[in-house]
């Protein structure tokens, strides 16, 4: 079999954490739990042949049961920032927590990452597992029961597919994501600043001084927020530039140049030391670029030390508070209507 299971702990409640590892038939592999749905560990070879994890995480359950930084989150609802963690819906004020300042992060403070999924569906052909939840009606100030469903497919071309499905019976919020640290030199090997990212991106949404977007899309062209061209993820980031002051570095959300609901590459990254390349496919409208600047002194895998700026981040998502902002393409999920969302992150070594 590709996809085997084993025991990953045991939460407070007493309920089993599992662990399911796909392995595909050159004997790559990434690791999934069903606490958070999180991904642990995706190990493809570099240009040596060597399995490389090319994530960053925890060895144990306790980790995920903190994980600050969202290390292989899945991250629901709602992805990303929604300004006063509040908005209307039908003409009701929905509120959330304010678990970033102001504003609403990841639907935080107990989102999906938090939860136990249950395996529903084991696919030995397919080398994938589908995790599925019953959100309840408030979950986190939602409105609705949402029945959601994520699919993590390990290809025997070594890609991580994700597919995210999901119906409500009341209106409310979809904006799913997967937070997964990537460090293609390997995770604990130490920053990611020598790496090099291409976003196909013309324009980005930039930010005020709490993260929300301004609500307009400008270009990137003359700006550090030029990635249409592969350069070092640290070739700009320091530069004396508004943006990256506010956010200590690169945390923003990029408009995809072909968002038409098909699957498109959205980014590309590579590192040079271990040969190892990304390629993200996605039929989302934008993803963000966040460089880990916040990541902090932590110990990882294996004891492996982390640090800020040690990976970073590519969220695939519909685009920062975007249920308050008319200008973007709106996060609502009407009842009758079925959520559905698609990201790729295929490995290759060059």
């Amino acid at each position: 079999d590709m996809v085997t299971e084993r025991s990953f702990g045991t939460l407070p409640s007493g309920e089993e954490v599992k662990c399911f590892h796909l392995e595909n038939a050159s004997g790559a592999y990434a690791e999934v739990l069903s606490f958070g749905a999180v991904i642990t560990k995706i190990c493809v070879p570099d240009c040596q042949g060597n399995l490389t994890d090319v994530v960053l995480g925890y060895d144990t359950l306790e980790g995920y049961m903190k994980n600050g930084c969202f290390f292989g989150a899945c991250i629901g609802r709602s992805g990303n920032r929604i300004e006063g963690g509040r908005f209307k819906l039908d003409g009701q004020e929905v509120i959330l927590a304010q678990n970033e300042g102001n504003n609403n992060l990841h639907s935080g403070p107990d989102g999906f990452e938090k939860k136990l999924w249950t395996a529903k569906h084991i696919d030995q052909e397919n080398n994938s597992v589908t995790f599925s939840r019953i959100s309840p009606d408030g979950e986190n100030g939602f409105p609705g029961e949402f029945d959601i469903s994520v699919t993590y497919e390990f290809t025997e071309k070594n890609a991580v597919r994700i597919v995210y499905t999901g119906v409500c019976d009341k209106t409310t919020v979809a904006n799913m994501t997967n937070h997964s640290y990537f460090n293609l030199a390997g995770e604990g090997s130490g920053n990611v600043l020598d790496q090099y990212l291409t976003i196909h991106a013309q324009t980005y949404t930039p930010v005020r001084e709490d993260s929300i977007p301004l609500g307009e899309n400008v270009p990137v062209e003359g700006t550090p927020m030029d990635f249409r061209k592969m350069k070092k993820i640290g070739q700009d980031i320091g530069v004396d530039f508004e943006q990256l002051k506010f956010v200590g570095g690169y945390d923003h959300n990029f408009v995809l140049d072909k968002a038409d609901g098909t699957m498109q590459l959205a980014a590309r990254a590579r590192s040079e030391k271990s040969g190892i390349c990304m390629d993200v496919y996605t039929d989302c409208v934008g993803i963000q670029l966040y460089a880990g600047n916040f990541i902090g002194k932590q110990t990882g895998k294996g004891g492996a030390s982390y640090d800020s700026r040690h990976a970073f981040c590519l969220e695939t998502q519909y685009f920062p508070n975007a249920v308050n902002e008319p200008n973007f393409k709106s996060p609502v999920l009407h009842v009758g209507e079925t959520y559905h969302s698609q990201t790729k992150y295929c490995f290759s070594v060059k």
